[in-house]
């Protein structure tokens, strides 16, 4: 994932739907050049968007949230063990509610948010991994 302001990003992420850092490598400024937030088992990688002259893959191949409309081709899902505690603090956090928490029909408890810079987040208590009926 890519953030203009990839240190604030880092810090959000962390308090609003309590991801720890694990690594941060900087570039130039403040820009960060690559860095890793864990969650559970689970990590992410993220660093700061390209300059508008870099002709790099990812200055070509990536967009932001509000430079195509708000929308997204993908977005992360987190799966938590209490939805109700990060919905809290995304909400406390200035989190933009794409859904509001709710009982999902196929199981669990789910929201889906917006961060700081329009990325989507899932967030749910439905994990994949157990055994459903289906």
């Amino acid at each position: 994932m890519r953030y203009r302001d990839c240190l604030a990003a880092i810090e959000w992420l962390c308090a609003a739907l309590g991801f720890e850092k694990n690594a941060v490598f900087m570039g130039e400024g403040d820009t960060v050049m690559h860095a890793q937030l864990t969650f559970g088992n689970g990590m992410i990688m993220l660093g700061s968007v390209p300059e508008a002259d870099d002709a790099s893959v990812y200055g070509k191949l990536m967009a932001q949230p509000d430079e195509i409309g708000m929308r997204e081709t993908q977005s992360a899902c987190l799966i938590v063990s209490d939805a109700d505690a990060i919905y809290g603090s995304a909400k406390a956090a200035g989190a933009e509610m794409v859904m509001d928490l709710k009982e999902m029909e196929y199981g669990g408890k789910a929201f889906t948010c917006r961060d700081p810079e329009g990325h989507l987040w899932s967030v749910g208590t439905y994990d994949p991994w157990e055994a459903h009926e289906g």
